[in-house]
């Protein structure tokens, strides 16, 4: 696992870590997930992936905690296949309980597809999550279904806005426009808005325009070992 930041943009904050699976291959080193995610669901590897991420990510935080991080959730992504297959609500409770973590330091990631595949069995699992205290971000918005209606009927703390629409933003009107909307809407229903894969500066200027509430991406921070991610935490707390 290695692990990303992820600030509030007015104060530069801390405000979470999204944990990121790598595989170490024994040949080419770390390989991203962009290329075994797609291979280890055809293969119906996902599930024991999953089943190994969530308790290490939690058991980490928790850790962390213990050793003086700030208090703040870490963010785990759940694939379709993860979802829709396991009981996944009667798991993370059990993973929250053996690890100690307190559910309200755990953020489950989903795109949008996923809720609109199995709405009525989604609704049901995300409910249940939302009884157990963990959060709930809905990652690449804007880049799936055009139905909004979702987002009034599933319990939803934040929209994590796709890089694509961030790139664009110190060139853009359109994209402006578009980003302003989804930020004003977002506060409207009371979700948080993140921006996804901030690189630049002019980006970060961007962002800042927009009015985004939280920030992530390299120009803050890569994906960082375990180590790593501890140290920069603790040397970056309250400021950039």
């Amino acid at each position: 696992l290695h692990y990303q930041p992820q600030l509030c943009l007015a104060d530069g904050a801390l405000q979470g870590l999204e944990a990121l699976v790598r595989w170490r291959h024994p040949e080419r080193g770390l390989v991203g997930p962009d290329e075994f995610i797609t291979f280890s669901e055809s293969r119906g590897l996902i599930t024991p992936i999953g089943r190994w991420v969530m308790p290490q990510a939690c058991r980490q935080l928790k850790e962390w905690q213990d050793q003086g991080l700030a208090m703040v959730p870490v963010a785990i992504n759940l694939s379709a296949l993860e979802f829709r297959q396991r009981d996944v609500a009667a798991e993370i409770a059990a993973v929250l309980r053996d690890t100690g973590l307190a559910p309200q330091y755990l953020e489950i990631e989903l795109t949008e597809s996923v809720l609109m595949h199995n709405a009525s069995q989604g609704l049901a699992t995300l409910h249940a999550l939302k009884a157990l205290g963990v959060g709930i971000s809905i990652d690449d918005f804007g880049t799936g279904y055009s139905s909004l209606s979702y987002l009034k009927r599933y319990p939803i703390d934040k929209l994590k806005i796709d890089r694509s629409f961030v790139m664009d933003t110190p060139g853009s009107s359109e994209d402006v426009a578009i980003v302003t909307a989804i930020i004003q809407m977002g506060r409207s229903l009371q979700l948080l808005t993140v921006a996804e894969g901030v690189e630049t500066e002019e980006e970060w200027k961007g962002v800042g325009i927009c009015g985004f509430d939280l920030v992530q991406g390299y120009y803050i921070a890569r994906p960082l070992r375990r180590e790593d991610a501890f140290a920069w935490a603790l040397r970056n707390a309250g400021h950039i």
